[in-house]
């Protein structure tokens, strides 16, 4: 099932830079691994803002939570989760 995430990510002011550099750091080594294995489809980030859309490829509602749960950030973020069914206008040749 694919999933569209609207992740925003709002930390706390108490956080040092450092320790806010820590979280960006493993988020990045996670995110790239959802990429490796395919589980993220894709990601895009909010102009303006310290958010992003993504695509997410999982079995249900519970092994993407999973995922989320995972994310070093997953605590300061609110996330919006948009369930996605295949458009019967879609070709391959909208992909690119």
């Amino acid at each position: 099932m694919l999933f569209l995430a609207r992740m925003d990510v709002d930390f706390p002011d108490n956080l040092t830079p450092e320790q806010v550099a820590d979280f960006q750091k493993r988020e990045k080594e996670y995110s790239g691994s959802l990429q490796a294995s395919g589980k993220m489809k894709g990601i895009w980030r909010v102009v303006g803002e310290y958010s992003n859309y993504s695509i997410y490829d999982a079995a249900d509602n519970d092994e993407l939570h999973d995922i989320f749960q995972n994310f070093p950030m997953y605590k300061y973020m609110n996330i919006h989760v948009t369930p996605l069914a295949k458009h019967p206008n879609w070709t391959d040749a909208c992909a690119y």
